[in-house]
């Protein structure tokens, strides 16, 4: 399958996965398919599902016609398009309402958020993004466009720096190596950041990227490692630069950030 060389979550886990004889094809290219559609984006058409996911056009439509069966998608006639259904709501409702990190999380979050006049959010990883699981922003008009369900990009945030610190080095380094072949050319300026990233969370307990991601947003982030190995999540903390600079962002609201994960990891873990 074609990699998506235009969207945050590029990375192909089929290519070796096909391989495998427990490994359910076309499950996995009906799964792709759910994947190909975007954020503010609500209609496709087999062609363009086709060209995203790089599978021949008779193939997608036998998968969008047994998807629409079971209610992952609607067919609109006006478009002869479609579009994701309720039932792929429900499953990510489901998975989000199984994480009891967010429940206990969100209210210091938006303490913080408050605090800081900044947003807070909680994210985890995506294949080659980081996925927007909680946020929460202060009552400003002014502040990041970014919600439950946003990605970002896992090399150059800070809550994807925060969570490749985070990371074994033996589970890190093939991650990086799928990386490198993403950025292409762009690499050794991402890799020394990741590198300087992983040196920070270890000498100061969080990371930064000061204009890294957007040359217009600072933020700090740090990795939440669960007592009872789940998933690595992160947290981040960050606004446009010209309504924090990175010395209040490292001085003031890092600890407030450090506080808040420590208070959210006692009250899942402790007792």
């Amino acid at each position: 399958m074609r990699r998506r060389e235009d969207s945050l979550v590029a990375d192909d886990p089929m290519a070796d996965d096909e391989k495998d004889p427990r490994f359910v094809t076309a499950l996995a290219r009906g799964l792709e398919l759910l994947r190909a559609f975007r954020r503010n984006e609500s209609l496709l058409g087999n062609l363009e599902l086709a060209q995203r996911t790089g599978l021949p056009k008779p193939t997608v439509s036998r998968l969008t016609y047994t998807l629409a069966k079971l209610g992952y998608l609607v067919y609109d006639q006006t478009t002869g398009k479609y579009r994701l259904g309720t039932s792929v709501l429900a499953l990510g409702y489901a998975s989000l309402s199984g994480m009891g990190i967010r429940q206990v999380a969100r209210p210091l979050m938006q303490d913080l958020a408050d605090r800081t006049g900044l947003a807070v959010a909680l994210g985890g990883r995506d294949r080659l993004s980081m996925i927007y699981l909680e946020c929460c922003k202060a009552n400003s008009p002014i502040t990041l466009s970014l919600d439950v369900g946003s990605h970002i990009k896992l090399s150059t945030t800070s809550m994807g720096r925060a969570y490749l610190a985070a990371l074994p080095e033996a589970e890190r380094a093939p991650l990086m190596a799928k990386l490198e072949e993403h950025e292409g050319e762009r690499w050794p300026e991402i890799r020394d950041g990741i590198e300087r990233a992983v040196e920070d969370y270890r000498t100061l307990g969080y990371c930064r990227s000061i204009g890294a991601w957007k040359s217009e947003v600072h933020a700090i982030g740090i990795p939440f490692v669960p007592r009872d190995g789940s998933p690595i999540l992160a947290f981040n903390c960050g606004g446009p630069g010209f309504l924090v600079d990175s010395k209040t962002l490292e001085e003031e609201h890092a600890p407030r950030l450090v506080t808040m994960v420590r208070r959210i990891d006692a009250a899942l873990f402790s007792g």
